[in-house]
């Protein structure tokens, strides 16, 4: 079995947008709560400035660089637009997610085999730039080899059905996605690429998930802001980080 990393803890403030958005005005301040995430222990911070701007405005992007003593990692779809800010700014990390107006959330993983030719010329200029780039991918072995082909650095899994399967007493879906979630992170590590993995992870999901060898972050968000309105923030994130290191261990 390999020796597992280190493994860092991202927490996603676009929720914390979300509240503030609903009413408009200025709170809750998402760059407050990046603070409090980061002395609460984060090794980063996740922002996806979506096209339509439902949470993350450009204003808290521009708030974030200057803020933050931890890396951010910018969430943007493959997008022109998205291309010029990133480069503007230079974030630490830029992970490319699929986007759909009509989406609650991101639905799966970035399409990158049937892009790829595309997709590796979008990327370029952002490694050119000094950004580590990630790529949001489902477990699935095509789309792995198309992330490592086009020059990505890091693939972050998508683990959302294995969370959905979980939360609806599907046991055997359940296994079958950790099982995937599993064999995938060690077949992209093999490949050399960096492993993450993120979305919907919760306290009762996360512990398979962060005792995984190969994976060397997690990005978690929309739980920990839920769980934050119950508990605080920053014993949300704690706990978070307890129950990550005790699976680690």
């Amino acid at each position: 079995m390999a020796t597992p990393f280190p493994l860092r803890l991202g927490v996603n403030i676009d929720h914390v947008a979300t509240v503030r958005n609903a009413r408009g005005g200025a709170y809750p301040d998402p760059l407050r709560a990046a603070k409090i995430a980061e002395d609460a222990g984060a090794d980063g911070i996740t922002a996806h400035l979506r096209e339509d701007r439902r949470h993350i405005s450009d204003a808290d992007i521009d708030g974030l660089m200057n803020v933050l003593s931890v890396p951010l990692n910018f969430e943007m779809a493959a997008t022109n637009e998205m291309q010029a800010i990133a480069l503007r700014h230079k974030p630490h990390a830029v992970c490319i997610v699929p986007e759909k107006r009509e989406e609650r959330t991101t639905e799966g993983g970035l399409e990158v085999a049937r892009e790829e030719n595309r997709l590796a010329h979008f990327i370029a200029p952002l490694r050119d730039a000094g950004c580590r780039v990630s790529i949001f991918i489902a477990a699935d072995k095509r789309q792995i080899e198309a992330a490592h082909r086009i020059g990505a650095q890091v693939i972050e899994l998508h683990t959302g059905a294995y969370c959905d399967a979980f939360s609806e007493g599907d046991m055997a879906t359940h296994a079958r996605e950790l099982n995937s979630l599993t064999e995938m992170a060690a077949f992209a590590h093999d490949l050399g690429l960096e492993v993450h993995a993120g979305h919907g992870l919760t306290y009762d999901t996360v512990a398979p998930i962060a005792a995984l060898p190969q994976v060397k972050e997690l990005n978690i968000g929309h739980f920990l802001i839920g769980e934050s309105i119950f508990r605080g923030l920053e014993p949300a994130i704690a706990e978070m980080r307890r129950l990550m290191e005790e699976a680690r261990a």
